[in-house]
């Protein structure tokens, strides 16, 4: 029994990334663990022994896969809650066996984190080395072929992002204080994830748009495709957070997906009903959030059977964003929509108790 929390992809899916080396016998580029053929279906599944890790396009997958085995970086862009960091963390571990060399982009993101820092102590007493330089994930992705990991690209300052440039046009990575210079070994790559609807957004310059081939990651075509990988990544979840075994109905995991979609797009499943959609993004990802949460109060404080008074205060926490415009926004949906469905009345008063 492992005590880690949240396993990296590699670890968790060992088995299958074995039974897919073992009997991949196509052409694997340079520094690769897998053929891109074996890495697209590692993410998609095969129905059989390999699970899906992503529900979507394939086209989009091989798409993604296909420029990572060009000298052209990666970048996901799409909404909060679309499975970029989920999939550049696959692909990561697929094609180079670890997904673990990933640079955070926030606001206070450093140069440092893309090029390399300095241990002060080392180099006060020693001035500028090799053994006081301290490289960062992109410095080692480059220099043992693997590839790195730099999420939410757009929240880093510009002129942090830009440090990227030399890397991707040169392949190089300059150490002007020991005149040196880090080359990147074949394998190494990078997949970025990016998102313009986030606050704190700073627009990439062309300079850096021109060298990642973007992938548009799109939101699920079909509330049935959105219920399929919720209940899949409740299920994952539940089983890694080793939560009591809970009667997970499908009933409440398409109805919390149903209202997570008619307030997103604005208009109710039949088409007939335009409805004001609040200001968070009400993503796939927060559906999970929501029933995970609901499954844990059913567990260890219900009966054992998800309810609708165990997901409500979690839809009302997502939707109610803005505690004046959203809870108006709320409200009319509830007492419009939602209080009409004949086979919703639990569900309205349990979410109108909570509101």
């Amino acid at each position: 029994m492992t005590t880690v929390l949240r396993a990296h992809a590699e670890d968790q899916y060992a088995e299958e990334l074995a039974i897919l080396a073992k009997n991949d016998d196509r052409v694997r580029p340079p520094g690769w663990k897998l053929s891109p053929w074996a890495v697209t279906t590692y993410i998609l599944g095969d129905g059989d022994q390999i699970t899906p890790k992503y529900i979507g396009p394939r086209r989009i997958v091989e798409v993604a896969v296909a420029t990572l085995a060009t000298d052209r970086a990666l970048l996901l862009l799409g909404v909060p809650g679309t499975a970029k960091t989920w999939l550049s963390e696959h692909l990561a571990a697929a094609i180079s066996g670890d997904s673990t060399l990933l640079v955070q982009g926030t606001a206070g993101t450093a140069e440092e984190a893309i090029r390399y820092g300095w241990n002060y102590a080392r180099l006060l007493s020693e001035g500028p080395s090799r053994q006081a330089l301290t490289p960062s994930p992109v410095m080692r992705a480059m220099a043992e072929g693997r590839i790195a990991r730099v999420e939410e690209l757009t929240r880093m300052p510009s002129d942090v992002q830009d440090a990227l440039i030399t890397v991707l046009s040169e392949k190089t990575l300059p150490i002007p204080e020991l005149n040196e210079e880090v080359q990147a070994s074949r394998g190494f790559n990078i997949i970025a994830t990016a998102n313009d609807r986030d606050r704190g957004v700073n627009d990439l310059s062309s300079a850096l748009r021109r060298r990642f081939n973007t992938v548009v990651l799109p939101v699920p075509a079909t509330a049935e495709e959105e219920v399929d990988i919720v209940s899949r990544r409740v299920d994952q979840l539940g089983r890694s957070l080793e939560l009591p075994q809970t009667m997970t109905g499908l009933e409440e995991i398409r109805r919390v997906v149903t209202v997570f979609r008619e307030l997103r797009t604005g208009v109710t499943e039949d088409g007939r009903t335009k409805v004001k959609s609040p200001s968070g993004t009400l993503s796939t990802a927060e559906a999970i959030s929501v029933l995970t949460s609901g499954i844990a109060l059913a567990a260890h404080f219900g009966d054992g059977v998800l309810r609708p008074s165990d997901v409500a205060a979690g839809i009302v926490g997502a939707v109610v964003q803005d505690p004046v415009s959203d809870r108006v926004v709320w409200r009319e949906y509830l007492e419009t929509v939602v209080r009409e469905r004949q086979d919703w009345r639990d569900f309205y008063r349990a979410c109108r108790d909570a509101g």
